[in-house]
């Protein structure tokens, strides 16, 4: 082995980079703005004005004494810890500067990036369960994270319970007690509240101010995080960690990344919640390799930019297909037509996005029907990137679930599922219309 850390109770050293203006005459610098060089000194790096990638396994030590004094920190045989970079399965100077841009979009105090969302998330759960643990989660899921709850933490005595996701505190409330009796009864405790809003692919909204107050009442806020997946709305139209979320949650591969060309995730929040993930990342590996961060840097530059052309967009295009005669419904933010989703939105949402459902006349042989005659818009998974994309949930990313589970989530064979882009908005709506008049 090359590193002497635990995989429970050491998160990774970090370099401490120089200290950066964050204010200007007392005003706070905004996100986009911060994008350009945080976290990065040229200094350090010949002067590039951008940071180079750094392809290195391992980092060198200044002298022996240096290398003891760093691994006394690390082991705790020397008070004060240790900083620096050792090896790349911990951190690296791209990773390092890409978590520090990341957690400034949400306010978060520490960031970590992953291979994939889904190496973030399955990483998080597991530093946060033990057996006998109860994990309440919202639902509809992602299927990837649903089945991972579901079909793999199982097999290490964990369970779970659900709640839709626009229930009321009311409903919250009798599933945390629930959890909360069935955590005491298998010796264990409710390890995590996990969360995503709006939900995948049905857009339903979980209020996450009700499931705040509803943990700190009935759990120990201590023991028990939040943990929201974000990738739909973040990091533009919504920050979860202002509604009382603890960790926020992300596919980097979508928005953040916007170009359908890499795999990554991430999670930010609170120091104190960041640590056991870090830890445990330091052992299973998992994170983000240094030519990924350094291409999510680059689009963490323009992913303002983006996510507000393509809202535009969306909201066009929606706007052209609300009352489009082929058109059953829309699974749209911007045209909320239940009271209770409404009021979570403007509590919640800054924004619409870009992601929506919607649902064709029919059933899958016209949804099929419409997704074949699309011409602008590709037929594919994902969502986020700079172009259109759709796809048929029931027949391909939830295809797994079992079918009364999908009936009672609203993920319908005629539901499809569109990420709309950047392109101009008047040739997507001829698109679409066209794509409707084949079915």
């Amino acid at each position: 082995m090359t590193d002497a850390t635990d995989a429970v109770d050491t998160p990774t050293p970090r370099r401490n980079p120089k200290p950066e203006a964050k204010t200007i005459g007392g005003r706070e610098l905004k996100p986009s703005t911060l994008m350009m060089g945080h976290g990065y000194d040229p200094a350090l790096s010949e002067g590039s004005l951008k940071a180079p990638i750094f392809l290195t396994s391992t980092f060198a030590f200044e002298n022996s004494a240096a290398g003891k004094r760093h691994f006394e920190g690390i082991t705790g045989k020397r008070p004060g810890g240790a900083e620096g970079l050792v090896y790349s399965r911990f951190n690296g100077p791209n990773q390092e500067i890409l978590e520090d841009r990341l957690s400034i979009w949400d306010g978060a105090e520490d960031a970590l990036s992953f291979s994939s969302g889904m190496t973030a998330i399955t990483v998080m759960l597991l530093a946060y369960c033990n057996a006998g643990d109860v994990i309440v989660h919202s639902g509809p899921l992602y299927a990837a994270t649903e089945g991972f709850i579901a079909k793999v933490l199982s097999k290490f005595g964990i369970t779970y319970l659900d709640f839709a996701a626009g229930a009321t505190r009311e409903e919250i409330d009798a599933v945390l007690e629930q959890a909360k009796a069935q955590a005491a009864d298998q010796g264990g405790k409710v390890a995590m509240v996990y969360l995503e809003s709006p939900a995948n692919p049905t857009n339903a909204l979980v209020d996450v101010e009700a499931v705040k107050a509803s943990r700190d009442a009935i759990l120990d806020a201590d023991v028990t995080p939040i943990a929201i997946d974000n990738t739909f709305l973040g990091p533009l139209w919504a920050r979860p960690l202002d509604q009382g979320a603890d960790i926020v949650v992300y596919s980097l591969t979508k928005y953040v990344g916007g170009h359908s060309d890499l795999v990554a995730g991430s999670i930010a929040g609170a120091k104190k919640w960041m640590d056991p993930v870090r830890a445990l990342r330091n052992t299973m590996g998992g994170i983000a390799d240094p030519n990924t961060a350094w291409m999510l840097m680059r689009s963490l530059e323009t992913v303002e930019l983006r996510m507000q052309r393509a809202g535009e967009n969306a909201a066009k295009v929606c706007a052209f297909l609300k009352d489009h005669p082929k058109v059953e419904g829309l699974g749209y933010l911007g045209f909320i037509d239940n009271a209770r989703q409404q009021d979570i939105y403007d509590r919640h949402c800054l924004g619409a996005g870009s992601t929506f459902s919607l649902f064709v006349k029919g059933g899958e042989a016209e949804a099929f029907r419409f997704l074949d005659a699309m011409k602008i818009a590709k037929l594919a998974v994902s969502l986020g990137g700079t172009e259109t994309l759709a796809s048929c949930p029931a027949a391909m990313t939830h295809l797994s679930v079992p079918d009364e589970r999908k009936a009672q989530l609203g993920i319908t064979p005629n539901l499809v599922r569109i990420s709309i882009g950047i392109e101009d908005p008047d040739d997507l709506i001829a698109d679409f219309a066209q794509a409707l008049d084949a079915v």
